[in-house]
């Protein structure tokens, strides 16, 4: 039985990516001294937002972070909701008696930025940030249902990044591959074989529904 449905955030919850990728360049490229491109941006994610500064222009790390943080904040027009129809998802989900999660690669200080300015912070009954030493999403999945004291098969993960398979996999957590964003490969993200691909918020919602 379905007990406890995690989201990744980024690109799955709301698209946050170009917000991320331009408070990014805004934050050190003056630190650089030049120019970077979003493929030198995007190469680096996957541990959070001090894995990639660290990665990018470790000399300046605490300088890049401090700037990072208030890029963020301040470019956050970019991305000023949620995706089309998540909001209602969740709320449907909770008068479910569903549990909630976010396991994300973000930090927990942009994380928190964005769960404010999208205001849908109180649906989520835990929260699991990324790690500036890498990838950490099986580890949080992990402690989502210890948390919990849920078995793998009554959970869904749902994110957009084949990384986003391979992490659920890793822990024997179903996997829902979110297709809606413009950043989604859904070609590649069916190579690695989900349980369920859905390309709009609309089908997730109705496949969860359903779900038992």
């Amino acid at each position: 039985m379905l007990k406890c449905v995690i989201f990744d955030m980024d690109g799955t919850i709301a698209d946050t990516t170009p917000l991320c990728i331009a408070a990014f360049r805004k934050s050190i490229e003056s630190l650089l001294g030049k120019s970077i491109s979003d493929h030198e941006i995007f190469a680096t994610f996957g541990p959070s937002e001090e894995g990639t500064i660290q990665a990018l222009i470790p000399e300046s790390f605490d300088e890049g972070v401090a700037n990072y943080i208030k890029s963020y904040r301040e470019l956050h027009d970019i991305c000023k909701r949620p995706f089309d129809g998540i909001v209602d998802l969740l709320g449907a989900l909770k008068e479910r008696g569903l549990l909630l999660a976010l396991v994300t690669g973000k930090g927990a200080i942009s994380l928190n930025i964005s769960l404010e300015v999208f205001g849908i912070g109180e649906y989520f009954d835990a929260i699991e940030t990324g790690s500036p030493e890498g990838p950490s999403k099986p580890a949080g999945i992990r402690r989502v249902l210890s948390k919990f004291g849920l078995e793998p098969q009554e959970a869904v993960y749902i994110g957009d990044m084949p990384n986003d398979i391979v992490s659920a996999r890793k822990v024997s957590v179903p996997v829902i591959a979110a297709a809606w964003a413009k950043t989604a490969n859904a070609p590649e993200l069916e190579t690695y074989k989900p349980d369920k691909i859905c390309y709009t918020v609309a089908e997730l919602y109705n496949y969860l529904m359903k779900a038992k």
